[in-house]
């Protein structure tokens, strides 16, 4: 049978191979697979994530760059924004605008099911963001295997003049 390229451009959630991580000694997470790259798309990013009870996928934080929406497919749990909370629930559209400290974000399963979620980002080049739980900033850039990523933490700031 000939695969059709339009095809190549659908995938059903179902048969995904998800991709188990885990950090800070479990804390943080989850199962993931990256549907963008899979389908090729150019200019979005977009992931399916399911994160366990009582877990978090990924640390608070804000784009400087890239937006993100969140559109929760199972479960609930409790949207982290700014300096709120809510709890969220399957069928929520979540908007991440581009920002800071006010738009910084995560997703809590605080629940007692799976929380599963489907992830899109606009794919910049470039990128920054801030961390303010443990005020650290992280730059990325580029899009090969050796692109730029550095973490640093907010009040190691260095003057621009430094060693010229």
């Amino acid at each position: 049978m000939i695969k059709r390229v339009i095809d190549t451009k659908v995938v059903n959630l179902d048969e995904l191979k998800l991709e188990k991580f885990s950090a800070v000694g479990g804390k943080f997470e989850g199962e993931s697979a990256r549907i963008g790259q899979l389908l090729g798309a150019k200019e979005l990013g977009y992931s399916y994530d399911v994160v366990q009870p009582g877990k978090v996928s990924c640390p608070f934080h804000s784009h400087a760059a890239e937006e993100e929406m969140f559109f929760i497919v199972k479960g609930t749990g409790t949207l982290r924004y700014g300096t709120e909370t809510r709890k969220v629930r399957a069928g929520d559209v979540i908007c991440c605008p581009v920002g800071g400290p006010d738009t910084a974000h995560q997703l809590v399963n605080d629940s007692n099911a799976e929380l599963a979620y489907i992830s899109v980002s606009t794919m910049m080049p470039a990128e920054v963001c801030e961390y303010p739980d443990s005020k650290k900033i992280g730059a990325y850039g580029g899009n090969s295997p050796s692109r730029l990523k550095h973490m640093t933490m907010a009040n190691a700031a260095v003057d621009y003049w430094k060693d010229e």
